[in-house]
């Protein structure tokens, strides 16, 4: 998941690897509006996922409009995937 709901409590509890990150701020604006995105490589398992829970800014922000009374809520859980049996990993 990227960029959607944030990851569930289930996966954030069993994460092993939990980043969060919450900001508030009584105005935001954007010249140009960003673009971003999550990826997992290497070890990370497909139940691995990021998002954000929003309040007063929507997921596609515009340029030149001024949010205000913003808060955001992020977290990217990753979990290792489990090594293979036979010792390749």
């Amino acid at each position: 998941m990227s960029g959607g709901e944030r990851p569930d409590a289930g996966v954030r509890r069993t994460a092993d690897i939990l980043f969060t990150a919450s900001i508030k701020a009584d105005e935001l604006r954007f010249e140009v509006a960003p673009e971003n995105s999550v990826e997992f490589s290497g070890d990370a398992s497909a139940e691995s996922s990021s998002g954000s829970a929003r309040t007063n800014l929507p997921d596609e922000v515009r340029e030149h409009v001024t949010y205000r009374d913003v808060r955001i809520d992020y977290a990217i859980a990753a979990e290792l995937a489990s090594p293979d049996r036979d010792g390749d990993a």
